[in-house]
């Protein structure tokens, strides 16, 4: 049987189970996921309620969607309003609620070209079917979805679509790791880190966890015995207190990642300080497109600036985001807020904290 078939082995889980538990001997583990899909796996798979009751489980900023903050949003809403434009978008973020709970499904009711895509190159069809309008499609994500954006406006240079640009809000995951471990209360023993996205970067931009922070670091996939080994990964190394950066992800994810695509992304975008929803704005953890791609990129191309909003203190996504508290502890889940009738982004998207609480725990 090959690893990853052995993986899938549910009876791999309680051996796994029980060597967690030996090694950790009644310490506590706070461990921190940084992926969506983690974050479903875990609540899908019921390991959540296996894990014995001195690990706590934190559900970090790993949702693309949970975590575009509400300026990028009214930035949307603003782009909507535009005549003969056409907005590209993937389906998840039509249903964000941005300033005054508005969203991009509500901009679409009243009438705004919207279209919902499977790949960012949809939307060159999209501009190719549509000469006399403008389309832009609305880039969001990690830098898993990057290379691809940045493939696909090479490929719209080389077609000459020069009615096609893209809003480029993307997210750099290291970045948000170290603004988590820099606050004043250190509350995270461990990192679960991103399968996806470690597929692109590898292992060495997550050096600085064990480096710096004294936090171990584990790649990991997404079976329940793949998650069980990485936690059991993270107690050996907080027991033996020697913090590791390791991958347990090995059949997927190389150590130097995936350079054919990095090289790609740095082809278009450079980086730049981010805004991140419950993070605020982080230094360098984001992509903008460079000044040599400036005629595609829509913030130049429409003159869009990102607007001072308010935060809204009823809804606690930002504070779901960091680990803060759990789901259930905000005073909307379940009832002003549910995935019919979303208030935060959390509950929006599949992988979202909130919508998979809800769906498996709520």
């Amino acid at each position: 049987m090959d690893i990853d078939a052995a993986l899938k082995n549910p009876a791999l889980c309680p051996p796994l189970l029980k060597r967690l538990k030996q090694t950790l001997d009644g310490r506590p583990l706070r461990f921190m996921e940084v992926c969506g899909t983690h974050t479903v796996s875990i609540f899908r798979s019921g390991l959540r309620s296996l894990l014995p009751s001195n690990i706590t489980h934190l559900s970090g900023p790993g949702c693309p969607v949970c975590v575009t903050h509400d300026a990028e949003v009214a930035a949307f809403l603003d782009l909507a309003q535009r005549e003969n434009l056409i907005i590209a978008t993937f389906g998840d973020l039509l249903r964000v609620p941005g300033p005054n709970g508005t969203s991009l499904k509500h901009a679409q009711s009243q009438g705004a070209h919207i279209s919902i895509v499977y790949s960012p190159l949809d939307a060159l069809t999209i501009a190719a079917n549509n000469p006399k309008n403008d389309v832009v499609f609305l880039g969001v994500g990690f830098e898993t979805t990057a290379p691809t954006i940045a493939a696909t406006l090479m490929a719209a240079r080389q077609q000459q679509l020069d009615n096609f640009s893209v809003l480029a809000f993307h997210k750099l995951v290291p970045p948000a790791l170290q603004a988590l471990l820099t606050e004043q209360e250190q509350y995270i023993d461990a990192f679960l880190l991103p399968g996806h996205v470690s597929t692109i970067i590898g292992l060495a931009p997550y050096s600085f966890l064990p480096e710096h922070y004294h936090v171990p670091g584990i790649v990991a996939g997404f079976e329940a015995a793949d998650i069980l080994l990485a936690l059991c990964l993270m107690a050996e190394s907080i027991r033996d207190k020697k913090p590791v950066l390791h991958n347990a992800y090995e059949r997927a994810v190389s150590s130097d990642g995936n350079p054919k695509a990095r090289e790609i992304m740095a082809q278009v975008f450079e980086t730049t300080n981010a805004l991140w929803r419950g993070l605020g704005e982080i230094p360098q953890s984001g992509l903008r497109i460079r000044k040599e791609w400036e005629n595609m990129d829509a913030i130049t191309r429409f003159d869009l600036t990102l607007s001072n909003i308010p935060t809204r203190t009823a809804c606690r996504c930002g504070d779901v985001l960091k680990g803060r508290i759990s789901p259930a502890d905000c005073p909307l889940f379940g009832k002003k807020c549910t995935p019919a009738a979303p208030v935060g982004p959390c509950m929006v998207s599949t992988e979202g904290s909130c919508a998979a609480y809800f769906k498996y725990a709520g």
